[in-house]
C-alpha cells in the first residue's frame, strides 16, 4: 500500500466536475452539460495552469451503463493516455453522487459487488493509476438521495439512509480489496463534505446529532463504528444488521489521505425562533421541533467559529492521517471566487507551517459546473465558471485559472480584488446586521480602488451598486469631474486616486429613442483615445461600456455614421469602419458594447416609460420590425466587472439572451403584470429606429432574457408591479 508522506507544503490539485445524477429515470451528466466530453484539448489547458494531479472521473454508470459483463473504455483511453503523456496523476473516481447504472441503487444489497467488480475492471484497463475515490461523498450522497429524497431512489427514511450509506462504505471497502489485488500500493483518497452544524440552545441535541453523523463516512472506514460509538445502536435501530457494522470493525479500509470537500455555506445554523428568521427561510423539523436550517455563516457566532481553517484543525485533530481540501468552489462572482480560493490556500498553509499534514488543496469544477445551485433538480443552465468559462468558443481562462497558475508556480495569488475580505467575511452577510461591524479588512486606505467615472449616470450608478455589493472598493466620479480628452486632467485624477482599474460608463440607449423614432446621442470613440493611452501607460486597466450605436470620424476626418448592430440571422454585424475605429481609438482596453438597458435602480429606462404609459392606459405605437436585446443593468455590471477581473481586452457584446421586437415585448411584459396589453400598438416601418440586436462571438455570459426580467418585476417597488412577486426566476 502506498504510504503518503508530508508534504513541506500544500500541493495544488485539480477536479473536473463530473456527477452523474439520476432524477427518477432520466440522468444528467456534467461532464457532458460543461462540453468537457467533447473537448480533449480541455487536458492540455488543466495542464498549462501547472496541475500535476487531478481528480477525475472512471465513472460506473458511463463505462457499463447497462450491463456489468460488458464495458466501452473508448472515450476513457484517449483521455488516460493524454494526461499520461501530459504527465497528469489521476485520483481515478468510480462514482460521483450516481446511485449506479440503472440495474442497480444505492439500496441493493448487491451494490457493493457490482461497484468492486467495475473498480477491478478500471485497475486492470488503467495500472498507472494509484489513488482512486471508489465512492465521492458516500454521507452525503445517501443525505440528498434516501433521506431528503433529491436524487435516485428518491427516499426520506432513517432505514433508507442508513442503507445507503453502509452500501456505499461496503462498497468502498470492497472496491479498493479488488484495486489492491491489481494494484497494492493503491491509495484510498475518500472525500466527505464536513460542515459543522450550529443551533440555539433549544435545539443542541439536534446539532449534537448532526455533528456525530457528519463523521460516519470516515468512522466507518476506520473501524471505530463499534458498540461505544454513538452510532453504532442508531444503524442497528434502523435496520443494518450488527454483523455489517462489525465487518468494518473486523476489516477497517483506512483512507490513504482524508479528503475534505468544504464551501461557504457548509455550516449551517438551526433556528427555532420563527419571529428571527430572515424572510422566506423555509421551516421544517425532527418531529419534536420546528426549525429552519440557515446557513451559519449569516448568524452571529464567534469568531473563528466557522471558514475552512477551524474545520481543517477538527479533522487533523480527529485522524491522525494525512488531509486534502478535495474540493474548493464558489458559484460567485468571479472577486469573491478568487477570494474563497486564496483563503482556503491561506489556511491549509498556515496549519501545514504549525505541522499539520496537509496534503493539497483541490481547485474544483476546473470547467465549471451546471445547475448546481438547485442540486441539479431544475434544467435552467446556471452556469458557474471556475478556472475555465466555457461559455466562450473554447473555453476562456478566467481570473480564478490564472490564480491558480500563480500557486502552482509557488507564487501567491496576488490580484487587487484580495484586498477586500469575501462576502462570508463582512457584515451585510447577517440576517441581522451587527451592532457594531465585525467587517474583516486591512488597513484603513490599504485597498486597491475602482474608478467608475459615471458619464452615463444611471449606467455610472449600476457599476457603482454593485460593485459595493461585491465588496470592491471604489471611487464613484460625476461627469463633471473629469474631461477624459484631456490629458492633463486624466493623469492628474489616476495620480491622486491610484486605482488598478477605471470604468468609463459612457451611455447607454435611452427611452427617448421609442418614442420619437430615433437614437440616444451616440458615443464617440475618439474621445477615449487620450484615456485609454494615459491608463496604458499608467497599467491601469481600462473598461469602457456604451451602447450598440457608434459615432466617430475616420483617419481622413469624415464621419463614421451612426452604426447599430443589426439581428441578421442572430449574428452580430457592426459596420466595419465603426468597429475598426473603436478597437483603435481604445486599444488595449475593455470595449462592452450593450443595448437597450433596464435596471431596477433607473426609472428613465425603456421598460419602466413604457409600463408607466400603459399604467396611465396611454396607448402607444412601438417598433414592430426593430428587434432589440434588452438588458437587464445588474446582469450587466456583474458580467463586466467578471470581464474586467479576468484580465480580458477587446470589443465585448452583453446582453441578456434573447431577441425580441419592442411592439412584442412591451405586450409580453404588460400581460405579465397585469396591464392592458391592448394598448401597446404596432409601428410597422414608420420609425427611423434601427434595429439593435446583440449576439456574441466571444461567448454568451448572461443570463436569458426571462431571467432578468422577473427578477426586476419583483425588485422594483413600482405601482404597475401587481403580480411581479408571483414571476419565477
Amino acid at each position: 500500500m502506498k504510504t503518503e508522506t508530508m508534504q513541506a507544503t500544500p500541493e495544488i490539485w485539480g477536479g473536473v466536475e463530473c456527477s452523474i445524477i439520476r432524477l427518477r429515470n432520466r440522468w444528467r451528466d456534467e461532464t457532458a452539460e460543461t462540453g468537457h466530453a467533447g473537448r480533449l484539448a480541455d487536458l492540455d489547458r488543466i495542464r498549462d495552469l501547472g496541475i500535476r494531479t487531478l481528480r477525475y472521473p472512471l465513472l460506473w454508470e458511463s463505462i457499463s451503463p447497462d450491463d456489468i459483463e460488458t464495458a466501452d473504455f473508448s472515450w476513457h483511453d484517449e483521455r488516460m493516455a493524454k494526461l499520461g503523456e501530459l504527465g497528469v496523476d489521476v485520483i481515478a473516481g468510480l462514482l460521483h453522487h450516481g446511485s449506479g447504472p440503472r440495474y442497480t441503487n444505492l439500496l441493493d444489497t448487491g451494490f457493493p459487488e457490482l461497484l468492486a467488480r467495475h473498480a477491478r475492471r478500471v485497475a486492470e484497463r488503467y495500472p498507472e493509476v494509484c489513488r482512486f475515490t471508489p465512492v465521492n461523498e458516500p454521507l452525503t450522497t445517501a443525505r440528498f438521495s434516501a433521506l431528503y429524497g433529491h436524487w435516485y431512489p428518491h427516499c426520506r427514511r432513517l432505514p433508507d439512509f442508513a442503507r445507503a450509506l453502509i452500501n456505499q462504505c461496503r462498497g468502498v471497502v470492497l472496491a479498493m480489496r479488488a484495486i489492491r489485488e491489481v494494484t497494492p500500493h493503491a491509495a484510498l483518497v475518500q472525500t466527505e463534505d464536513l460542515g459543522k452544524t450550529f443551533s440555539t440552545p433549544l435545539l443542541g441535541y439536534q446539532a449534537d446529532y448532526e455533528n456525530e453523523r457528519r463523521w460516519l463516512t470516515f468512522d466507518l472506514l476506520l473501524g471505530r463504528v463499534d458498540r461505544s460509538h454513538a452510532w453504532f445502536s442508531r444503524l442497528v435501530d434502523h435496520g443494518i444488521p450488527e454483523q455489517e457494522l462489525q465487518a468494518f470493525v473486523d476489516e477497517p479500509c483506512p483512507p490513504d489521505i482524508i479528503g475534505v470537500n468544504y464551501y461557504p455555506t457548509s455550516e449551517r445554523f438551526l433556528d427555532h425562533r420563527r419571529s428571527e428568521l430572515p424572510a422566506g427561510a423555509l421551516v421544517g423539523g425532527n418531529g419534536r421541533h420546528h426549525y429552519a436550517d440557515l446557513d451559519a455563516v449569516r448568524m452571529h457566532l464567534p469568531l473563528g467559529s466557522v471558514g475552512p481553517e477551524p474545520r481543517l484543525r477538527e479533522v487533523c485533530d480527529r485522524y491522525d492521517r494525512p488531509v486534502a481540501v478535495t474540493e474548493v468552489h464558489h458559484g460567485c462572482s468571479r472577486d469573491e471566487q478568487l477570494r474563497w480560493l486564496n483563503e482556503v490556500w491561506s489556511a491549509a498553509n498556515r496549519l501545514a507551517g504549525e505541522g499539520k499534514n496537509i496534503a493539497a488543496v483541490t481547485v474544483w469544477a476546473l470547467l465549471g459546473s451546471v445547475d448546481w445551485n438547485s442540486l441539479l433538480l431544475r434544467e435552467d443552465f446556471a452556469y458557474e465558471a471556475g478556472a475555465f468559462d466555457v461559455r466562450s468558443p473554447s473555453p476562456r481562462l478566467t481570473a480564478l485559472g490564472s490564480a491558480v497558475r500563480q500557486i502552482a508556480s509557488g507564487a501567491s495569488p496576488a490580484h487587487p480584488v484580495l484586498d477586500s475580505p469575501g462576502w462570508w467575511r463582512r457584515d451585510t452577510r447577517f440576517f441581522r446586521p451587527p451592532l457594531e461591524t465585525t467587517a474583516e479588512r486591512g488597513a484603513e486606505g490599504t485597498a486597491r480602488k475602482v474608478l467608475i467615472l459615471c458619464k452615463d449616470a444611471a449606467l455610472g450608478g449600476a457599476f457603482c451598486r454593485i460593485a459595493a455589493h461585491r465588496g470592491l472598493e471604489f471611487i464613484a466620479l460625476a461627469a463633471n469631474q473629469l474631461d477624459i480628452t484631456e490629458p492633463h486632467s486624466v493623469r492628474r485624477v489616476l495620480l491622486k486616486h491610484r486605482p488598478w482599474a477605471f470604468i468609463h460608463a459612457a451611455s447607454a440607449q435611452r427611452a427617448d429613442g421609442l418614442f420619437d423614432g430615433q437614437h440616444a446621442p451616440a458615443e464617440d470613440p475618439a474621445d477615449g483615445a487620450v484615456l485609454a493611452s494615459i491608463c496604458a501607460a499608467a497599467g491601469v486597466a481600462l473598461m469602457t461600456v456604451s451602447s450598440d450605436v457608434l459615432v466617430g470620424k475616420t483617419l481622413s476626418g469624415g464621419l463614421v455614421e451612426s452604426s447599430p448592430v443589426t439581428p441578421a440571422s442572430g449574428i452580430r454585424n457592426i459596420n466595419a469602419a465603426a468597429e475598426a475605429m473603436v478597437m483603435k481609438h481604445y486599444s488595449g482596453a475593455l470595449i462592452i458594447r450593450t443595448s437597450a438597458v433596464f435596471g431596477r435602480w433607473d426609472t428613465g429606462d425603456m421598460l419602466s416609460q413604457i409600463l408607466d404609459e400603459i399604467a396611465a392606459d396611454c396607448a402607444l405605437r412601438l417598433p414592430a420590425d426593430a428587434v432589440c436585446s434588452p438588458t437587464y443593468a445588474p446582469d450587466l455590471a456583474h458580467a463586466a466587472l467578471d470581464l474586467l477581473i479576468d484580465g480580458e481586452t477587446g470589443l465585448w457584446h452583453l446582453a441578456n439572451d434573447g431577441a425580441v421586437s419592442w411592439y412584442e415585448w412591451a405586450r409580453e411584459v404588460a400581460h405579465s403584470v397585469g396591464l392592458d396589453a391592448s394598448l401597446v400598438l404596432p409601428d410597422r416601418g414608420g420609425g427611423a429606429l434601427a434595429p439593435a440586436a446583440l449576439a456574441s462571438e466571444r461567448g454568451q455570459l448572461m443570463p436569458p432574457l426571462a431571467s432578468g426580467l422577473g427578477r426586476f418585476l419583483r425588485e422594483r417597488d413600482v405601482r404597475w408591479n401587481k403580480i411581479a412577486a408571483t414571476l419565477g426566476s
